[in-house]
């Protein structure tokens, strides 16, 4: 009788169940790269490939839907200035017409500021490359416009257009923000800022008093109970005496007049005891905190870029080569922080801060928006 002794190896068993996966998923990689080879392949390109189907609804969509909101732009506006001349403007009358008269025409010039930079911000064209003529300075050629690109110029796919020292394409604007309108669409954005912190400041006891301290029952006017009882009269002692007989005729047999202090009713209460205005308010609380919030990140992040000297598209192309190794990447179009203000508000050949910014003004950049002098070749007189 032959006896046989085997063992079973548990400590080998795990690697190599390990080993094996590993070269399955190998194999299984290897068989759909080959598949799938491309020379081309790469992690923007399948970037690309997958955002597709988005970038082929904004190519077929945005152009339309940019007119809808430049029609949603107007009519918020608009019904945030009827709201403060309908409510905000009796109530400071009320209180002070001298403070009212100052708050009227900062708002309207705020106002002013608002409707001319964004009518300039949509009807502005933000500047093309000339076909058919000789560019100078040509950085490259457009892949879809097969065309010389000048330095800065980008291609748009809203537009399908080159645009010149594009930043990037508002559908609140319906337009591209680029080389001639990009300082209406940042004053427009700043002084709506301010118009709506304006909006917030002043109209603040108006929402403290609707929004929080809103009591339905004490603040309707005229909605005291009648009042059941007797006249009574007061003796020396102290005690309340009825009137039996109540003379409604004076001595000479005139109607007796009975003049009693009647309560003054606040433009708060009137506010407060309207249900259109108490809705009215609430509109204007939740479109200024959004606007507020949203445009004034947005006031934060161009002026970010304005200060370094670059638009939205090469703050992300320059973020990247700042990560080079050597790290030794500069922006060429960056003159500092007050020259790159002066350029891009266009304070330049005797224009001043208060006139053409403070007030409304259609002044142009220097330049063509062609060519552009950089750190390396600027003129000593320039600007």
């Amino acid at each position: 009788m032959a006896i046989i002794n085997w063992r079973f190896q548990w400590r080998g068993i795990s690697p190599n169940i390990k080993k094996y996966i590993i070269w399955k998923l190998a194999q299984i990689r290897l068989t759909i790269q080959s598949l799938t080879y491309n020379e081309h392949m790469s992690q923007s390109y399948v970037i690309d490939c997958l955002l597709e189907p988005i970038f082929w609804i904004v190519d077929n969509f945005a152009g339309n839907l940019g007119q809808v909101f430049v029609f949603c732009v107007s009519v918020l506006t608009a019904a945030v200035v009827f709201i403060a001349y309908w409510i905000g403007l009796p109530f400071w009358w009320q209180r002070d017409p001298y403070t009212t008269i100052f708050l009227v025409l900062m708002g309207n010039w705020l106002l002013l500021n608002i409707i001319f930079h964004y009518y300039k911000g949509v009807t502005t064209s933000p500047g093309y490359p000339p076909h058919g003529t000789m560019i100078s300075e040509a950085a490259s050629i457009c892949k879809k416009c097969i065309s010389p690109k000048p330095p800065r110029t980008h291609h748009c796919s809203v537009c399908d257009r080159c645009i010149l020292a594009m930043d990037h394409h508002c559908p609140w604007l319906n337009n591209c923000v680029g080389y001639y309108n990009a300082r209406h669409f940042f004053l427009y954005m700043v002084y709506m800022v301010a118009g709506v912190s304006f909006v917030i400041i002043f109209g603040f006891e108006i929402g403290f008093q609707v929004l929080w301290l809103y009591d339905p029952s004490a603040n309707i006017p005229h909605n005291d109970p009648d009042l059941i009882g007797h006249p009574v009269r007061i003796n020396q002692t102290g005690a309340l005496i009825p009137i039996k007989d109540i003379v409604e005729y004076d001595s000479v047999n005139f109607p007796r007049e009975h003049n009693l202090p009647v309560p003054i009713t606040s433009e708060l209460q009137l506010i407060s005891s309207d249900p259109w205005k108490r809705k009215a308010v609430i509109f204007m609380a939740v479109t200024c905190l959004s606007v507020f919030f949203a445009l004034g990140t947005l006031v934060i992040w161009h002026g970010k870029n304005i200060s370094r000297g670059e638009t939205s598209i090469e703050s992300h192309i320059n973020a990247k080569l700042r990560k080079t190794p050597r790290n030794v990447y500069r922006n060429p179009y960056n003159f500092g922080r007050r020259k790159n203000w002066k350029l891009f508000l266009g304070l330049i050949q005797g224009r001043t801060f208060i006139r053409h910014i403070l007030l409304p003004s259609g002044h142009k950049p220097s330049g063509t928006g062609l060519t552009w002098h950089t750190i390396h070749n600027v003129m000593e007189d320039w600007p």
